[in-house]
């Protein structure tokens, strides 16, 4: 009888300990699953933060009258500044950019002028969909790594027709990056990925439209705006206006010696 209890005991005892041990791993998988989805919860307001915070690419320069750094600088060197906006959309400035490269690249070697560049991305507006938006922030990320014109390079040769908006896959960017060469690809797509330049392209845009510049493509030299590229303005009347404008700013700077670059290019 002693032992029939005891075993009864002891039943009652495992059967105790077997409910304790379950609640115990209840407990533990509510607050994995909770754990869990704070995480997630976390890890998405910290992508959508990302994507609205204001972070400029390495190396942008400015100000802007805002205040924000918007420009991308290719060379940065003296005396001249050509500021030219393009949108990667835009067909216009596809055609602007590829008739204007030998100039900028003539320009650039001669050390008589630095370019900064400003995406804009008007054309989604015009069109619908997000291309544009996606091609600026994607070559932000390559600027992060000292190859934004190599990027835009293989944008303006690969750019679908507008009104497809083929610039909105991803995919299609990260093959372009990978075209352009010389880019760390985990980098540059976690920069894509997590849209960590998505708010510096709005604040381009924004304080492009607030500009009234015009449709793009737009040119300004030492922050005077040129004539419409497109229809008034060559690539050697643009080459004459810089050789003209290091001239005149050599001239006025109390220091001319032998670093001053040697003007060569003719209107």
């Amino acid at each position: 009888m002693v032992a029939a209890g005891n075993n009864k005991n002891g039943s009652e005892a495992t059967q105790k300990s077997s409910r304790s041990n379950w609640r115990n791993y209840a407990v533990m998988a509510v607050g994995v699953v909770v754990v869990c989805g704070a995480a997630v919860v976390v890890g998405q307001f910290s992508r959508a933060n990302e994507a609205t915070t204001f972070e400029p690419p390495a190396n942008a320069v400015g100000p802007t009258p805002t205040g924000e750094k918007l420009a991308l600088p290719i060379r940065p060197t003296v005396p001249v500044t050509l500021t030219v906006y393009e949108d990667p959309r835009s067909p216009q400035s596809r055609t602007f950019a590829q008739q204007y490269s030998a100039t900028f690249s003539q320009l650039l070697a001669s050390g008589q002028a630095q370019i900064n560049y400003r995406l804009v991305t008007q054309s989604d507006k015009t069109y619908g969909g997000s291309g544009a938006k996606e091609a600026a922030a994607a070559a932000a990320c390559a600027q992060d790594q000292g190859r934004f014109r190599q990027f835009m390079d293989q944008v303006w040769a690969n750019q679908p027709a507008p009104q497809q908006d083929g610039f909105k896959d991803r995919a299609l960017l990260k093959k372009l990056a990978k075209k352009a060469g010389k880019i760390q690809h985990d980098t540059f797509d976690l920069c894509l990925d997590r849209d960590q330049r998505q708010g510096w392209v709005n604040k381009s845009q924004q304080d492009y439209a607030n500009s009234g510049l015009g449709p793009v493509p737009v040119v300004q030299l030492n922050g005077q705006t040129l004539a419409d590229p497109t229809t008034q303005l060559t690539p050697s009347k643009l080459a004459g206006l810089v050789s003209k404008e290091a001239q005149r700013v050599a001239a006025a700077s109390p220091d001319t010696g032998a670093d001053t670059p040697s003007p060569t290019a003719t209107p």
